[in-house]
């Protein structure tokens, strides 16, 4: 008679099984059981099939299994404007080409933007992701539920309409009260809804624009609400600059003196640092993202002066994010391998960024910095039953002698074949399950041409070569 447990599915006979666990185990010829949408039971596949038994069963054979990965940072709604900012410092990106992309999305568009987003993070082994606000949060609730992730929700603020760094679209401008009364809403409506996949969170979009009389009513919101604050900072030295000039100091510095810098707080980028900061930095233990192809694509210098690998020596918690589409690609496979490699090499230095440390932080420490590190980042009985699995047989992933250095070196999303958010599979093949994707890029040609049509094309695209 039979004494296995009933388990609702297994994924077994997995070639290798990289599960960030805090002993760091990498299993060969392995399985979980999932029960409840959580792992119960994580092993080599004899051992799990002598305990278990499911009515769903997953073959795994011929690939490498890992945590579902954790974006820390991704403007969602700006998955529509690839190509529209190329080779534009910080100063034009922004005021030249993505605030007028944002101010003429209409709620449609919005959508459309944010399931594109969707479906592009879950092909490529992305579970949850950090929103840092646009000003259509119900339709990106929709979009990302609708496709079965998880994600941190935000509301864009800004209430500083006129800056040293400019003068915000009059689309965009709002002022404190209304900043403020937004974001409460979010924690009225959204805690405790879409079984669990959805979290919500306090962001002030830029520092420059932000007035410290929002900054702090937003850290009071976050604290009563136990979640996280986000704010771009220091990613150039433009907005460094900017800080000086408005505020008379830098921005971590200026993030201090207000009180709110802590272990909830998500500093976006946080390249450009002064060396007090640094030492802020480290007493406070804030989580830092590192946003590499954002950087490498707008040459922000975020590797050329940043000091990420310091900051983790010293006990901080640092993790990746994608940004945005403007900087090309949405893939946090991708963001391993550019982070490693550009430290790497400014750095003159082959053992910094080793990459089982890029995997940290696309994983167990993207889940510190989205306040999920006790549910989701690694695989784990009893935490929820993320998991990605990637083709290894495919010509990127052999041969195989180590699937972590094959993973950030040579492998990317596209690899991705199964992925399992909550025990539930939503994505098969490579193709999500619970979407029409040809539908989504029908959507999509047509939000794009909506939002060109409101555009000053010649403007925003820099198209060098000639167009019969």
């Amino acid at each position: 008679m039979s004494t296995a447990q009933q388990a609702d599915l297994l994924v077994r006979n997995m070639d290798w099984l990289l599960t960030v666990d805090p002993d760091r185990r990498v299993i060969r010829d392995a399985a979980i059981a999932v029960k409840n949408g959580k792992f119960a039971a994580v092993g080599k596949t004899a051992a799990i099939d002598q305990a278990w038994r499911a009515d769903r069963v997953v073959d795994a054979k011929g690939t490498v299994g890992m945590p579902g990965m954790i974006d820390n940072h991704l403007h969602s709604s700006f998955q529509l404007a690839r190509g529209l900012a190329d080779e534009s410092n910080a100063q034009s990106f922004l005021f030249d080409h993505m605030y007028p992309y944002e101010a003429v999305m209409g709620e449609d568009d919005v959508y459309a933007s944010v399931t594109l987003a969707a479906v592009e993070m879950l092909r490529h082994g992305v579970t949850c992701y950090i929103e840092p606000g646009n000003y259509y949060p119900d339709a990106t609730v929709r979009a990302v539920m609708g496709a079965g992730m998880r994600m941190v929700l935000a509301t864009s603020c800004f209430d500083r309409n006129k800056a040293v760094t400019g003068l915000m679209p009059d689309a965009m401008i709002e002022d404190t009260g209304r900043c403020i009364a937004k974001t409460e809403e979010l924690f009225e409506k959204y805690p405790g809804k879409h079984e669990g996949r959805l979290a919500v969170s306090a962001s002030f979009r830029g520092m420059n624009n932000s007035s410290d009389e929002l900054i702090l009513a937003l850290k009071g919101i976050a604290q009563r609400h136990n979640a996280i604050l986000q704010t771009h900072a220091c990613y150039s030295y433009f907005t460094h600059d900017a800080s000086v000039v408005q505020y008379g100091m830098p921005e971590i510095e200026r993030l201090e003196s207000l009180g709110v810098l802590d272990e909830n707080m998500l500093v976006l980028h946080g390249g450009w640092l002064e060396p007090h900061e640094i030492a802020l930095l480290a007493r406070r233990k804030p989580t830092i993202v590192c946003c590499p192809s954002s950087s490498l694509h707008n040459g922000y210098g975020n590797f050329t002066v940043g000091k990420h690998p310091e900051l983790m020596a010293l006990g901080v918690n640092v993790s990746l994010g994608a940004d945005h589409a403007s900087s090309g690609t949405v893939d946090l496979v991708q963001e391993m391998r550019n982070c490693v490699y550009g430290y790497k090499e400014i750095r003159l230095n082959p053992r910094l960024m080793p990459p089982e440390q890029a995997v940290e932080m696309a994983t167990i420490n993207g889940a510190r910095g989205a306040g999920l590190a006790d549910r989701v980042g690694s695989v784990a009985a009893g935490k929820e039953a993320d998991l990605v699995l990637f083709d290894a047989t495919v010509s990127e992933w052999q041969p195989l002698y180590n699937p972590v250095s094959n993973l950030v070196y040579s492998a990317t999303g596209n690899t991705v074949k199964h992925v399992f958010v909550g025990g539930e599979q939503v994505v098969r093949d490579g193709r999500l399950t619970r979407v029409d994707e040809n539908e989504i890029m029908r959507e999509v040609v047509k939000a794009g041409e909506r939002i060109t049509g409101r555009l000053n094309m010649k403007k925003v695209m820099k198209l060098r070569w000639p167009v019969e």
